[in-house]
């Protein structure tokens, strides 16, 4: 071989690894990973599950309280943040009380005076809101399904990749009847969503109002508060409140009040204005009323981040939704990597039945019998603009 021949075989060589090294990196194919997260005090193993789809995206779910514990959203540049709440390890989330990322069951919200009637007869709960003089019961009670160890698996989606986590409520478990069967399937779908397949079964007449708290920061967790989110809400009603943050009963009409959110809105426009109904939820803690749609998933909410350009919309077969603006955050707790996070450093947008339903009749029904399967969808879709 001629040293010419010799050289043009190394150009091509090199020329060949300079293509290669030039290539946009290939994205990974749909997948589930599991691995171990820590024990419970008692011992028990609690799982991580990684969802990853193909476009790189990736959440991660503990079977403690079926915990989102991070999830990774591109921005319009492509780069990924992780955009919700959270703490480092299984310690962190065990102490928690903020509810951070946890699914919420039996019942999501709150129950009036820690007290309902169900075919006649009178069902107490634990009371543990709010603070030291607790009236009413929140998010299931304080042994909750948030504190709960869920049983976790993979389970094949053609959406993306998805894990199904089950766990079995026993009869008077936080004073509610019955033995609930409840499952909900975590699925990341080809489109950059987060859906959320909630279902469950009774042996006995019951209320069920299952739903997700994670604590969305669009810019990044732990990086300042939200108040620059613009939001719009599609619902043109909401049920007030009183002090103890119970709803009255009535649907309002959010036109003319801090409220409307029928076009996009800076969140922090109005959320101090002398509002009564602000100054119970100290900002905004409300349920809204949505429309359902005709297809059953209906769209209530988009936010869109302008630093970022990430879009959050939230698509739910639910008839109302909670969106909560972080006001019980107070820059005291260090989350994920030792950030801390601010006083309305994240906003919760909790598909739902409406707060107090089982002792307001005029409410849609949360009511579960034997031989019925309660089945709900909620979506939460990225993207960026």
């Amino acid at each position: 071989m001629t040293y010419r021949a010799l050289f043009a075989g190394f150009a091509v060589l090199a020329l060949t690894f300079a293509c290669f090294a030039q290539a946009p990196p290939k994205k990974g194919n749909p997948l589930v990973k599991k691995q171990a997260y820590g024990h419970m005090p008692d011992g028990a193993a609690v799982d991580l599950y990684t969802l990853t789809n193909a476009n790189g995206m990736e959440i991660h779910i503990i079977t403690y309280g079926g915990i989102v514990t991070s999830l990774m959203a591109p921005d319009r540049a492509g780069k990924l943040a992780d955009v919700v709440l959270g703490m480092d390890t299984l310690a962190g989330y065990l102490s928690d009380t903020q509810h951070f990322g946890a699914l919420i069951g039996r019942y999501g919200n709150r129950i009036g005076n820690g007290q309902f009637r169900l075919d006649g007869q009178v069902f107490t709960l634990p009371k543990n809101d709010p603070g030291d003089k607790p009236e009413n019961t929140l998010h299931g009670g304080p042994g909750g399904f948030d504190h709960r160890l869920w049983k976790g698996a993979e389970t094949p989606n053609a959406d993306g990749p998805s894990v199904l986590l089950t766990y079995v409520s026993k009869d008077r478990e936080m004073g509610f009847p019955g033995t609930l069967t409840a499952k909900v399937i975590y699925t990341l779908t080809k489109k950059n969503e987060l859906r959320i397949d909630y279902s469950a079964t009774t042996d006995k007449d019951t209320v069920v109002n299952l739903t997700n708290h994670s604590y969305f920061n669009l810019a990044g967790a732990g990086e300042g508060d939200i108040l620059g989110h613009q939001l719009t809400i599609l619902a043109d009603r909401f049920t007030p409140v009183n002090a103890g943050l119970i709803p009255t009963g009535e649907l309002k009409a959010v036109q003319g009040t801090p409220f409307d959110f029928g076009k996009a809105t800076v969140i922090g426009a109005r959320i101090d204005e002398p509002d009564q109904q602000l100054k119970y939820g100290h900002g905004y803690d409300h349920n809204y009323v949505i429309t359902p749609g005709m297809g059953g998933l209906t769209k209530c909410v988009e936010v869109y981040e302008p630093k970022s350009g990430r879009v959050l919309e939230v698509l739910t077969t639910e008839p109302g939704v909670q969106f909560y603006t972080g006001n019980f955050l107070d820059g005291t707790i260090h989350g994920k990597g030792g950030k801390v996070y601010p006083y309305r450093g994240a906003l919760c947008l909790e598909t739902q039945h409406f707060p107090d339903s089982p002792n307001k009749p005029s409410f849609p029904s949360t009511e579960l019998k034997p031989g019925q399967t309660y089945h709900t969808v909620t979506v939460y879709r990225f993207s960026a603009r």
